[in-house]
């Protein structure tokens, strides 16, 4: 009887029905972490890789690996792994470079979960609302700065109104909020939803109050008037893009006038380069003109197939020696996810990533919100990554991984629910 009973617990404990659905809550689970913790969302995704493996056959993992938008991650990956061979750096500095790729091995994992279950609305609710708290959280802090001031403010080495992490990760987060947001409000506008139209558009607001106003990142300056003419232009098509024009000035027009914290982060970006260029000062612009012209120079000396994983701290720090200012400071990389990679795996892996990118644009070419939010996704790696290796970052690689996974794998779902058939 012992024996039977053992069997049928492993049996029920193993059920792929059952693991399935724990792995649907764990992906809910990491997108709530995400936003306040890289430890906790990293644990989180440990116990969904346990929890979803078991569940798969090899003609899921197969269907995946085989799609353009599952496979360009995992060969981007390959690449990063046969780079190895060449990289003229120790073992460990070869393993730290690949470590940056692992996380696209899995897109394809999150595509077969949520083409399966199609049930991923429950994570984009869990991310939105935990972004929530912390936008709570955020106007919080800062007013509590305001009114007691540095000496009295209770989270050290902290910026105001930047409880956790930084402001580029803040920003970055709060901003697929507020163009998700958005077009779930003028969604619920054109179904007559009025009440709820209006409570998202708010919060959408609060959102995009809180990015201009207290977490101003360069980046994401850039990256928001591409959103809005992308939206402009797939709902309304080449009038969309006037009317985005017109948004797009109407909203900088009114930061640039309420957020001196805006205006700082705009007019010092000029004041740093002409800074670094006149006199090779160390400034934030500055060491990134530095670091890309580095990394040009790298580039020409293995073009086709690159220097090798890991091999980026290595090169500039033979690149900065004996020099002083910004040209006497050694980078990890390059802050620039196109310059990260070609330094690394050349022209070869570089045509990989713009071809994952592409594919992953391709996915989320039709109508509906859902597509909305995934192409939103891959037009913000892709705009904010001229700036930042955001795909060896945590957090942000994270965040891309987990949308265009989760967003990519509830589209082939709905594709497959209206064709009657596989996707």
């Amino acid at each position: 009887m012992a024996d039977v009973a053992n069997a049928s617990f492993i049996g029920r404990a193993f059920d792929r029905a059952r693991l399935a659905a724990l792995a649907d809550w764990l992906a809910v689970a990491v997108a709530v972490a995400l936003p306040w913790s890289t430890t906790v969302s990293e644990i989180f995704i440990v116990l969904w890789l346990l929890a979803l493996l078991p569940t798969f056959t090899l003609a899921d993992l197969r269907r995946e690996f085989a799609s353009a938008a599952g496979g360009l991650p995992g060969l981007l990956w390959l690449a990063g792994a046969l780079g190895m061979l060449w990289a003229q750096v120790s073992l460990h500095e070869r393993f730290a470079g690949l470590g940056g790729f692992h996380k696209l091995l899995v897109i394809p994992l999150l595509l077969a979960q949520f083409r399966r279950s199609g049930r991923g609305l429950p994570v984009l609710y869990g991310f939105v609302i935990s972004c929530s708290a912390l936008l709570i959280a955020s106007w919080a802090t800062k007013i509590i700065w305001d009114i007691r001031g540095a000496d009295g403010f209770f989270i050290r080495d902290k910026l105001p109104g930047v409880p956790v992490r930084d402001y580029i990760a803040q920003s970055a987060e709060f901003i697929v909020c507020v163009f998700g947001l958005s077009a779930a409000a003028y969604e619920a506008g054109r179904l007559r939803r009025v009440g709820l139209a209006a409570m998202l558009g708010a919060l959408a607001l609060l959102f995009l109050a809180n990015v201009l106003t207290i977490s101003p990142s360069r980046s994401v300056l850039v990256v928001i008037p591409f959103l809005i003419a992308a939206w402009g232009a797939r709902e309304f098509g080449w009038k969309g893009l006037a009317g985005a024009a017109l948004a797009a000035g109407l909203i900088a027009g009114i930061a640039w006038s309420v957020s001196p914290s805006l205006r700082a982060r705009v007019n010092s970006a000029y004041q740093e380069v002409q800074t670094y260029q006149s006199d090779n000062a160390v400034t934030s612009a500055g060491l990134r003109l530095e670091f890309w012209k580095k990394s040009m120079s790298f580039i020409v000396e293995a073009p086709l197939f690159g220097n090798g994983t890991g091999s980026m701290p290595q090169l500039f720090r033979r690149a900065s020696q004996g020099a002083g200012g910004a040209e006497g400071v050694a980078s990890v990389n390059p802050h620039n996810q196109y310059l990260a990679v070609a330094i690394q795996l050349g022209l070869f892996g570089l045509a990989i990533l713009i071809a994952m990118w592409g594919a992953h644009f391709l996915l989320f070419r039709g109508p509906g919100l859902v597509s909305w939010l995934g192409l939103a996704m891959v037009l913000q790696n892709v705009i904010s990554s001229a700036f930042n290796s955001h795909l060896f970052d945590s957090l942000h690689g994270w965040l891309y991984v987990f949308g265009v996974g989760v967003l990519g794998g509830m589209v082939l779902h709905q594709r497959h629910d209206a064709g009657g058939g596989t996707a």
